[in-house]
């Protein structure tokens, strides 16, 4: 491949390069000269699942996997015992060892889906920071002042608000950046959320004279579901690598033709080229979006799953959509009482939230009870079996018994 189309699709879909000329340098070497370059990604281990938002940085250094680069995937087992403080407005509850090391080990587990593993370093900050003991530490601390540590938005915020700050926050981005003196990377990534903390590894590379600046490749932070939101577990609104292969084909499907091509862009493996080709077929009238919507859907599935179970999707939901039948497979309830108020049956069939979520449902007439569409928020569900239904994605068999 030529150099100049590599360096296109290393851009692509990043929001900030620092030290470009510093990354094409190291795809250089690797071609002419055999030698591979480092780059870096740190992911404190305070939640155990990955989603999609998370594989837009893994994507990329998937693909400089391929053209030279040892990912060195680091997992801040002693930084998140301190939590990441980049754009909270509150401390963060200290982690203790044991939840850092069990959400650790899911990481692993879950990463090489998308990394080449024989092209992959699993490493942990703890080996390093604690090495690095007081003085060192201490040393650390005077490398920054207070005024420069404030310069940071979050900071500022909570300082005006006279939020509590404490000092281990302030040490977060110190550690974060000795990382990279520690692993000597010449590239590290992250999302546009830590540019403060990434600019500090370049920074303590060179304080620390480690004869190399790291460059830098920041990538935006992928909207969820919904296309307003940053995919999120606590919104909602997010793709979990690990979910059943059905699920994440049908929440593909559900997404908008305008944020299908934002996904492609940044999640699939398809260049840039081919996607020009797409966005000119579709626009020509030689290409429906919704097969371009599937084919995304199906590559997606196929790379957390396989291919297999990505053609049993599709078939699967064609046969509920297409045909308007029933899933072939549906979770079953059972609540006593001899009746049931609808919007807490949602509830505990797991199809909504809360109630208030689930009246918001019926009055938006996404709910259907036995295939009919429910508009009564107040209907009872008396003795007897239903299939509670919302939108085209939510299904739950409910048994209503004395």
């Amino acid at each position: 491949m030529d150099i100049k189309e590599i360096l296109a699709e290393v851009k692509r879909g990043c929001a900030e390069i620092i030290d470009e000329a510093r990354i094409e340098d190291l795809i250089k070497n690797y071609y002419e000269k055999g030698e591979n370059f480092y780059v870096k990604a740190g992911f404190d281990p305070t939640a155990p699942d990955l989603h999609l938002g998370h594989s837009v940085v893994l994507g990329k250094m998937a693909f400089l996997q391929k053209h030279g680069a040892r990912v060195q995937f680091l997992i801040g087992d002693f930084t998140g015992q301190i939590g990441d403080p980049s754009g909270k407005n509150a401390t963060r509850k200290k982690l203790s060892q044991e939840e850092v090391l069990k959400n650790a080990k899911t990481y692993e587990s879950q990463v090489f889906k998308i990394l080449d593993k024989d092209k992959t370093d699993i490493v942990f900050n703890s080996k390093w920071l604690n090495e690095l003991g007081a003085t060192g530490i201490v040393e650390l601390t005077s490398t920054f002042s207070v005024a420069r540590m404030l310069e940071r938005e979050d900071f500022t915020k909570r300082f005006r608000e006279q939020s509590s700050i404490s000092i281990c926050e302030f040490l977060y981005p110190l550690l974060q950046g000795y990382d990279s003196v520690a692993l000597k990377s010449d590239i590290e990534m992250g999302g546009t959320d830590q540019k403060f903390n990434l600019l500090m590894g370049r920074a303590l590379q060179r304080i620390y004279d480690a004869k190399k600046e790291q460059a830098i490749i920041m990538m935006p932070l992928l909207e969820g579901l919904d296309g307003v939101n940053k995919m999120s577990k606590s919104l909602n609104n997010y793709i979990g690598v690990t979910e059943n292969a059905k699920d994440i084909y049908a929440k593909i499907l559900s997404i908008s033709d305008e944020l299908m091509f934002r996904y492609y862009e940044l999640l699939s493996k398809k260049s840039l080229k081919e996607i020009e080709k797409i966005k000119e077929d579709i626009k020509n009238g030689t290409l429906h979006p919704k097969i371009v919507k599937e084919n995304l859907a199906l590559e997606l599935v196929e790379r957390f799953h396989s291919k297999e179970l990505a053609n049993e999707a599709k078939a699967e939901f064609d046969r509920v959509h297409s045909a308007n039948a029933l899933p072939s497979e549906i979770a079953e309830f059972e609540l006593s009482g001899g009746s049931v108020w609808l919007a807490k049956a949602l509830v505990e069939c797991g199809l909504e939230n809360s109630t208030s979520a689930a009246r918001r449902a019926i009055v938006a007439n996404s709910v259907s009870v036995n295939s009919q569409k429910i508009k009564d928020e107040q209907m009872q569900l008396e003795l007897g079996e239903y299939i509670l239904q919302i939108g085209k994605r939510k299904f739950a068999k409910l048994k209503v018994k004395k």
